[in-house]
């Protein structure tokens, strides 16, 4: 964030010179992150773990035991259908009514399941 205080009324550099000091107070009164991650590192390593199994290697590296993220699968562009896909839902009393499981759920299925019934009474067999 930056500010053009060559702007700013007295009454408002008084008033920024005022959240500053107290931001620095707040930050003074911290440990520092070295200390604190070593104290997390102690409390980790008598539960049994490291620092980077939990939260990666630092620079983004990360270990096996991080979550790592899905790789897209080559398809369609976003926003393109995926071609038809088989009903996997029926209405008992409209056998001509079904719905994929994709998108919102059609009227007929709303209203039964809010009236009590479950959703894997209409699966398809």
């Amino acid at each position: 964030m930056s500010m053009n205080i060559e702007n700013l009324s007295p009454q408002e550099l008084a008033a920024l010179i005022k959240r500053a000091n107290s931001r620095r107070k707040v930050l003074a009164k911290r440990k520092p992150a070295a200390q604190t991650k070593a104290a997390v590192a102690k409390v980790l390593k008598s539960a049994g773990w490291t620092f980077e199994e939990l939260y990666g290697k630092a620079g983004g590296a990360t270990t096996a035991a991080a979550p790592k993220k899905a790789s897209k699968a080559k398809g369609p562009a976003k926003g393109r259908s995926t071609g038809k896909v088989p009903p996997k839902y029926r209405n008992p009393a409209n056998a001509k009514e079904t719905w994929t499981g994709r998108g919102k759920q059609p009227r007929w299925l709303a209203a039964e399941v809010a009236g009590g019934r479950k959703l894997e009474e209409f699966l398809i067999k």
